[in-house]
């Protein structure tokens, strides 16, 4: 049998890879964490409900991972990505998890997530011509 390589988008393959890979993981994971997967997506919104930022993770096995956290320019500056990371925390420690992890780029926000007590663990130069960090903060 020949097979071949296929570039494209499609979601019943993305969702039989993902879920392969969760079935192989899983065999090396203890019992207690096996099957620990939760979206975690959290909307910052305006009065009538229009969205101005929030936070997008997931909880697997005994972390959560924060894939992105924005807020729209005009509400920066007032604690919201500040209380967007507390609410992700709290969750995090209510489904007890040992620890957050995130990415940023050099441009983004790692004195942000510096000051709110996320230690950088690695860092690819030239990502872009910018500095790619990845932190972790233990719970």
């Amino acid at each position: 049998m020949e097979l071949h390589i296929s570039y494209e988008l499609n979601n019943d393959g993305k969702t039989y890879i993902r879920n392969k890979m969760f079935e192989f993981n899983s065999m090396h994971f203890p019992d207690r964490l096996k099957g620990r997967y939760q979206e975690v997506n959290l909307f910052l919104k305006t009065a009538d409900g229009q969205i101005v930022g929030g936070l997008l993770g997931e909880i697997c096995w005994n972390w959560m991972e924060i894939h992105y956290l924005f807020v729209e320019e005009a509400f920066r500056k007032f604690g919201y990505g500040n209380k967007l990371l507390a609410e992700s925390e709290k969750i995090a420690k209510e489904k007890g998890c040992d620890f957050i992890k995130l990415d940023t780029l050099s441009f983004q926000a790692l004195d942000f997530y510096k000051k709110l007590g996320f230690e950088v663990y690695g860092t690819i130069q030239n990502a872009g011509g910018y500095t790619h960090s990845y932190l972790k903060k233990d719970m």
